[in-house]
């Protein structure tokens, strides 16, 4: 099972200091963030995408290219990438470069957002989000598993004999995960391609999310990938941990009241009972978030937002050295031994290599490869001992 931590980029007032960050300083202390995420045993980051203040992670591969390049096992990975009001066609392209850079080590989730105005800036109608969604996502599909295209839908222009550069890394597309806060259709979507269903489990009781969670693995058995249990499922969360229970609330209490999503709402601890929010001891975060798997089953990724509403760096990266010392090895340890037989692994770019091509070479893409040099026509492989086709099966 994979743990990690999510942000959502804001940038927002620490109501202790007084003090709001510039862009700046909020950029370099989540690359921060994420380098002490791997530092203390953590599998997952990912970044948010948005478009309009407070937030600032309007480019997640560009962010996540960078981190990659300074970690060496850690997944990189999206809290949302918008497919509704981005080209489907740069999706492909954007991530499939950054699944190069990180060689792997990366994979995203895809959803509509919360924000209403990013539509009409990117050209797109919100009462078109839903079949925004369904039809960017299956020329995604596409794009990443065949080699030249030939599409035509409603939302873009057709595309003729297109080819999306580079292709992916041994001729695996990334891993993606389909992320809803309250549509079954995204569950219904992520089922019927075998695809990974990540549920927001932050804001809604958890009665909510798993109605979710269940349709997604009935679905995903319906459509022939596995059975329910081999469903892949991620949840998110919020947690924030301090020696004593009282010290955390205390600690926490004022981010809580003047967060942008949680202000002036139920108090800290009505919300806590409603949601799966864990603030306490290390001991309460792990018994709390042991009841997901009662609630959802065997699941797959386990993620935390811990750096929103202001929440100072120094302030974050205690909380990284609580949750990569004092909870995640007790998580693992407790969820393996109670892990049934069957259930799938978590999704790496090497699991999805060796499913594909057992202990056989993966194929590496040569898009045209026959064409040789553009001005002579010249093949680099005329004199090759070994045929393309023999070296490349499938070309």
């Amino acid at each position: 099972m994979q743990f990690g931590i999510f942000s959502v980029s804001d940038i927002t007032r620490d109501p202790i200091s007084g003090i709001t960050p510039s862009e700046a300083e909020r950029i370099d202390a989540v690359v921060t963030i994420a380098k002490h995420a791997e530092e203390v045993g953590l599998d997952v980051f990912a970044i948010g995408e948005h478009h309009n203040p407070p937030f600032f992670s309007s480019s997640p591969t560009t962010l996540l290219s960078f981190i990659a390049a300074q970690t060496e096992r850690l997944i990189v990975s999206t809290a949302t990438t918008l497919i509704t009001t981005n080209d489907p066609v740069r999706i492909a392209e954007e991530y499939a470069m950054l699944q190069h850079l990180s060689k792997g080590r990366m994979d995203l989730m895809l959803g509509r957002g919360n924000t209403a105005p990013v539509y009409p800036w990117f050209g797109q109608d919100i009462r078109q989000s839903l079949p925004l969604a369904l039809e960017n996502y299956n020329l995604l599909h596409r794009l990443w598993r065949q080699d030249v295209v030939d599409w035509e839908g409603k939302f873009r222009t057709p595309l003729q004999g297109f080819t999306a550069t580079p292709r992916p890394l041994d001729d695996v597309p990334p891993f993606v995960w389909h992320g809803s806060i309250r549509t079954p259709e995204i569950a219904e979507q992520a089922a019927y391609y075998g695809d990974g269903f990540f549920a927001n489990n932050i804001f809604w009781p958890k009665e909510h999310y798993i109605r979710l969670v269940n349709f997604y693995r009935q679905r995903f058995e319906h459509y022939g990938h596995g059975t329910k249990k081999q469903a892949i499922v991620g949840l998110g969360g919020q947690a924030y941990l301090a020696a004593r229970s009282q010290d955390a609330k205390a600690e926490f209490r004022p981010y809580f009241d003047e967060a942008p999503v949680y202000g002036n709402g139920p108090s800290l601890e009505e919300f806590s009972d409603l949601t799966p929010l864990s603030v306490g001891s290390p001991q309460e975060v792990i018994e709390k978030t042991l009841t997901f798997r009662e609630y959802f089953g065997d699941y797959q990724r386990q993620l935390f937002l811990v750096d929103h509403a202001g929440m100072p760096l120094p302030m974050v990266l205690k909380q990284l050295d609580l949750l990569g010392g004092e909870v995640v090895p007790v998580l693992r340890r407790e969820l393996a031994a109670k892990r049934e037989p069957g259930v799938a692994e978590a999704p790496t770019h090497g699991g999805l290599v060796k499913a594909k091509y057992g202990d056989a070479e993966p194929r590496q893409p040569r898009p045209n490869a026959n064409r040789g040099d553009n001005v002579t026509g010249q093949s680099p492989y005329q004199d090759s001992d070994a045929s393309l086709e023999a070296s490349y099966p499938g070309l």
